[in-house]
């Protein structure tokens, strides 16, 4: 119970992390959702729930990765037409 009550704050700390940032006093639905939802499992269902979780996690972490790379080596993306010629130019 311990491991898995260790693993479920854990992963619940992972979620946040992956978040945009909010102050405590002034947590967003999603992060009173998640919150919620770990707090209250069912001992049965709680194994699959974390297993679900850890996979949003990892893939929050994977887009994360994919916008940063994205912006890093495609600077001229978020330009338009104008600023790219002058840029060019």
């Amino acid at each position: 119970m311990a491991s898995n009550s260790a693993r479920a704050r854990s992963l619940y700390r992972s979620l946040l992390r992956e978040l945009p940032q909010r102050p405590l006093s002034a947590p967003s639905l999603v992060q009173q959702r998640i919150r919620n939802t770990i707090a209250t499992q069912p001992q049965n269902t709680a194994q699959l729930e974390m297993d679900q979780a850890e996979q949003y996690v990892h893939y929050a972490k994977a887009q994360r990765m994919y916008t940063t790379l994205l912006e890093k080596y495609n600077p001229g993306m978020e330009m338009n037409e104008e600023e790219r010629e002058l840029d060019t130019g």
